[in-house]
């Protein structure tokens, strides 16, 4: 069954809530790796970005859905 979170009135779905958390914690990740130079090791940048952005987000599926 879905899950809906009641948001100003508007039932939004979970899913788009995991989306903004998942993106905010991405943002940090993001500033921390790259002052640390860890994107310079990919020939495409925004390409490992999404990457991370994907895997993040599934990780966090996984634990919101871990039994």
């Amino acid at each position: 069954m879905f899950l809906e979170i009641d948001l100003l009135g508007a039932f939004v779905p979970a899913i788009a809530a995991w989306l903004v958390f998942s993106l905010a914690v991405f943002v940090i990740v993001d500033l921390l790796l790259t002052k640390a130079g860890f994107f310079q090791m990919f020939w495409h940048a925004p390409l490992a970005r999404f990457g991370l952005y994907a895997c993040l987000f599934c990780v966090g599926g996984l634990i919101l859905n871990a039994p």
